[in-house]
């Protein structure tokens, strides 16, 4: 292959920020379990495909693994060509391909694409370079201050952050980022998490994409949302600056919760097994009434008693010594409050 049809980590993420194509061409199962940000899935070989490949690889060798890649390609490269163009349109430049340590099969369809008239090139180093990066980055990277969004449940901090995000603030959504609701029923109702490499790479990307601000904002989370964990040097950063305290009523505070829960009636059985888990910490007999709650479709109770009896408490326990309380009621002036305490702790 041609040097100038391949392409350096740094310079290919510089060129993806400026809008060029970025495609992976490992198999579904692979792109699914993580991928470059907006990286677009055309797979050379299917899961199985790549199970033969590599059987044959083991057994037979690598000439006939090879042999038989090309068989099982060779009539797919007009459909793959096919739905890298379509990918491309509204994207400048050549595209870059990646696989999994920049291969053979990101090779072959650099090559195909060049073949066919399609400016391409080929990641140097594939995903394993791009997740050693990312691996690097939490374990050496200085970011600015990180303010922190606190509160008990229900209170609003999420949709504090996304109205912040909306006015081009610094916000780093973490519970979006994991697709998780942070909490006990957080995950009820949602799409799975995605893993924990995707979970990294997301971060990193957002991280990326601020590192000229001042400041970062983000919610109050524990170490693990969800199955995911928080990368343990910037959850360390999470912890310094002073913290913006979040209030609201309990009424609320139970509103914004049933808001969040729109279908509640049609979850109502998955509600039974994180309910069950509070055993420990709530004893049974209070579980057993809250159980008689959900089944009866007493929603505005059962909030508020799990609020009351769970969540303050445990809350409560971990009120941060250094922080600013600011009442969100009405919501849109509590809003301009937070910006406000923002730009006086941040003002040089």
């Amino acid at each position: 292959m041609l040097i100038d049809e391949q392409i350096a980590l740094e310079q290919a993420l510089e060129q993806r920020c400026n809008g060029t194509l970025i495609i992976d061409v490992r198999t579904p199962a692979e792109f699914a379990e993580a991928t470059i940000p907006d990286a677009v899935n055309v797979p050379i070989f299917t899961n199985e495909e790549r199970v033969l490949v590599g059987t044959a690889f083991k057994q037979q060798g690598k000439k006939v693994a090879r042999r038989l890649g090309v068989e099982l390609v060779a009539p797919k490269i007009p459909a793959l060509i096919d739905q890298v163009e379509a990918a491309r349109q509204g994207h400048p430049g050549p595209v870059v391909v990646f696989c999994w340590r920049g291969g053979m099969r990101s090779l072959a369809m650099t090559s195909f694409l060049n073949l066919a008239g399609v400016p391409a090139r080929q990641l140097l180093g594939g995903h394993k370079g791009f997740r050693r990066m990312v691996v690097d980055f939490f374990e050496r990277q200085q970011w600015p201050p990180v303010f922190v969004l606190r509160g008990l449940t229900g209170v609003g901090k999420t949709r504090v952050l996304h109205a912040l995000q909306h006015q081009n603030y610094p916000v780093v959504d973490l519970e979006g980022l994991a697709n998780h609701r942070g909490s006990a029923f957080g995950s009820l109702g949602l799409a799975a998490q995605p893993s924990q490499k995707m979970f990294e790479a997301l971060l990193w990307d957002r991280l990326d994409k601020l590192r000229n601000e001042k400041f970062l904002l983000t919610e109050g989370e524990s170490l693990h949302i969800g199955r995911l964990v928080v990368p343990k040097l910037f959850h360390q950063a999470m912890q310094v600056q002073t913290s913006l305290w979040l209030t609201a009523s309990l009424d609320t505070r139970t509103e914004i919760i049933l808001e969040e829960y729109p279908a509640r009636d049609q979850l109502r059985e998955q509600f039974q097994k994180p309910l069950n888990a509070l055993k420990e910490r709530l004893g049974k007999k209070v579980v057993d009434e809250l159980t008689d709650l959900l089944n009866s479709g007493q929603w505005e109770l059962l909030v508020r008693e799990l609020m009351i009896r769970y969540y303050d408490p445990l809350y409560f326990h971990t009120l941060p010594e250094r922080r600013i309380e600011i009442a969100l009621e009405p919501f849109a002036q509590g809003v301009k409050k937070v910006i406000k305490t923002l730009e006086r702790l941040t003002e040089v």
